[in-house]
């Protein structure tokens, strides 16, 4: 294998990867780029890669069946999708097939870097669990699982369905792991719709990235947690219960619940 590089780049558009690449590199990042998902393949088996970000819609091999043969080959690399704005639906099911998180094109230059910092955090958290189980011994990585009854949007966001009808919503243990602190919330304003798979809330962290959450499902936000705006803490504190973002009534919930995974599986 030859000395890791950070990041492999698969587009067929170059003026993409030329974009991401000069983004990716004005960080201090290692890249390769490739213009296709089978010359991909080679460069993986050549390299040691910490992050792929890889075009959804590409001639041959597509970025879903990359993904699959990545996962056939037990290849557990974070792939960050990139998708234009009319698929966003392809985006929300490349997240239940595996990828860590997505991003829109057209992107900016914080949205790319976010993303890439994630995914490498994503990288290193999971390098220490399976050396920890190599090892015999207890993981020194300690994070929360969503409770069963519960349904997440990849490692990204979750939802809980209440009695009533309502839908609770908000970010994965896992997802917050990634991120550096977070210092401040912007929420939405009750009344206003989310959109399953679109940034629902934004979290600044203290190295000063701005990440996204995406919502988990779709619907009229009803209720928001007033608590996180003067208390951001509480995410991380306590994610799955007293940091809750928003309560919603779903918009389309028996079409988007496919696109869920339950927390009582043990995929992650």
């Amino acid at each position: 294998m030859s000395n890791k590089r950070e990041i492999l780049i698969i587009d067929d558009e170059q003026v993409i990867l030329d974009a991401v690449s000069k983004i990716a590199e004005s960080e201090g990042f290692k890249v390769d780029t490739v213009l296709n998902a089978k010359e991909a393949l080679l460069k993986i088996d050549q390299n040691n890669y910490s992050t792929i970000l890889c075009d959804i819609m590409m001639p041959e091999m597509d970025g879903f069946q990359l993904l699959d043969k990545l996962n056939n080959e037990h290849k557990n690399i974070p792939v960050v999708m990139i998708t234009g704005f009319s698929t966003v639906e392809n985006a929300v099911n490349s997240l239940y097939k595996g990828a860590v998180d997505f991003i829109a094109k057209p992107f900016t230059f914080e949205e790319i870097i976010s993303a890439i910092y994630r995914a490498i955090e994503y990288d290193k958290i999971q390098l220490k669990i399976e050396s920890d189980k190599k090892g015999n011994k207890e993981s020194s990585v300690i994070y929360v699982p969503c409770p069963p009854r519960y349904k997440r949007l990849g490692n990204i966001s979750w939802m809980n369905l209440e009695t009533q009808g309502t839908a609770v919503v908000g970010a994965t243990d896992m997802f917050l792991r990634t991120l550096n602190n977070v210092k401040n919330i912007e929420m939405m304003e009750t009344e206003n719709i989310v959109v399953q798979g679109n940034s629902c809330a934004k979290f600044e962290a203290e190295d000063g990235l701005i990440h996204s959450c995406l919502a988990p499902i779709g619907g009229r936000i009803i209720e928001r947690n007033e608590k996180l705006l003067t208390d951001p803490a509480l995410l991380e504190k306590d994610p799955y219960f007293k940091g809750w973002i928003y309560r919603l009534i779903p918009s389309d919930i028996e079409y988007e619940m496919k696109y869920l995974i339950p927390c009582s599986s043990d995929r992650m």
